[in-house]
């Protein structure tokens, strides 16, 4: 088992570069097919933020192409100017990333929650799509783990912050009042539904799209008035602030459909929550518009208390990496315990051989008997091993296995 992963974020690539390794719901489908495909490949987990991207990978003993290579083959991309841009980690490296990931540790928000339920999606995902092995889903779960523990024994304060949260702590710094304002967002997601909360939260008036076909399936936050998507640019001309944050692959709002508005009577705040964009960059232009996207937004330094926190879930973190670690540690002892065992056993069964002949039994009798003893003896051996495997640490375990295979050798 060896693991892997590559991935691009917000503190190596800009939002131009890691747009273009964004995956929607289907390119990630179509991701994991691929990948499913390939024989040197045991399993994968395809994750896809706003801020990140990353491809995890379990990799078979055969060689394989490397990360970006293999991540390039599935974006069918040939290109060599996006590599500086990728962080590629294995083994405890990766461990450690993952885990850290889960707990917040690693977002531009330090502590936000959404990371957590993204992680658990990403490997939910993969699992639907057939591509989680044992490893990966140990792996995983472990680090979901170590979230929900973090979230519930060290939460970190600012944890229930969104990006749309942080984009109103950059407004209100620069002394624009979101109070009372008509607030259009665009998008009915998790994301779109944080918006609209935090917008309500500081006393605007909101308005949330919801596309046709999803209507009666989307969740609408309480105050909040919805209309059909297509009339998003109607009530984009009565808003002073528009939020955009959909996963769609095209413009939810475009130049020319802004300009043909003409110029707004008094400035007009655009933020794009979306990668990829939701808004075409030459909107920024118009005269009146004022358009922020997802890497306008910079985190204050953090406080005292912020960092002792941050240190108590660094440890939580930690100790279920550990825990993980050690299990794959064991795990690739497991034939080894599995093969001493049987050898043990078929020696206590040839060791009792003479008494079993003595009972008279029939060769079909004996022969079950034999059988019995044999997996009985099997299974204690077993347990007793695995029983002292927890108790040692790995390398202890290691030398105690290559002690008993001096006895029961290998054929």
């Amino acid at each position: 088992m060896r693991i892997e992963m590559i991935g691009i974020d917000h503190t190596r690539a800009p939002l131009d570069v890691r747009q273009i390794f964004s995956f929607t719901k289907k390119a990630m489908s179509e991701a994991l097919g691929w990948l499913n495909e390939q024989e040197y490949l045991s399993g994968a987990v395809l994750l896809s933020t706003c801020n990140r991207m990353e491809l995890w990978l379990s990799l078979k003993e055969a060689k394989a192409p490397g990360a970006y290579e293999l991540l390039c083959q599935c974006r069918k991309l040939e290109s060599e100017e996006y590599r500086s841009y990728f962080r590629c980690r294995d083994g405890a490296d990766a461990v450690h990333h993952l885990f850290r990931l889960a707990g917040g540790l690693e977002s531009k928000i330090v502590g936000e929650d959404q990371v957590l339920a993204q992680v658990k999606e990403a490997a939910a995902f993969s699992r639907e799509h057939g591509c989680m092995d044992q490893a990966l889903e140990v792996l995983f779960r472990m680090a979901v783990t170590a979230g929900k523990k973090i979230k519930t024994q060290a939460p970190i304060r600012r944890a229930d912050y969104s990006a749309a949260h942080q984009a109103l702590e950059v407004l209100k710094a620069q002394g624009i009042c979101i109070k009372n304002r008509r607030c259009l967002v665009i998008g009915n997601g998790e994301m779109g539904q944080l918006a609209a909360c935090a917008l309500m939260e500081e006393g605007a008036k909101v308005t949330m799209t919801l596309r046709q076909y999803r209507s009666g399936g989307g969740r609408v936050p309480a105050g909040c008035r919805c209309i059909n998507y297509k009339d998003r640019y109607g009530c984009f001309s009565e808003s002073s602030l528009v939020v955009s944050a959909t996963a769609s692959p095209n413009f939810t709002i475009t130049w020319e459909s802004v300009a043909a508005l003409g110029e707004p009577e008094e400035e007009k705040i655009l933020i794009d929550l979306a990668v990829p964009r939701d808004m075409e960059p030459s909107v920024g232009e118009l005269p009146g518009i004022r358009l922020y996207d997802i890497d306008s937004f910079h985190l204050e330094a953090q406080p005292k208390e912020m960092r002792r926190q941050i240190q108590a879930a660094e440890a939580i973190a930690e100790e279920m990496e550990g825990e993980f670690l050690s299990w794959a540690a064991c795990r690739e002892l497991i034939p080894k315990v599995q093969r001493i065992s049987h050898l043990a056993a078929q020696d206590a069964v040839w060791r009792t051989g003479k008494a079993v002949k003595e009972l008279g039994l029939s060769k079909t009798e004996q022969a079950n008997l034999e059988q019995t003893m044999e997996n009985a003896t099997t299974k204690v051996i077993g347990k007793l091993m695995f029983e002292l495997r927890d108790s040692l640490n790995v390398d202890t375990f290691r030398e105690c296995l290559e002690a008993l295979e001096q006895v029961y050798p290998a054929s």
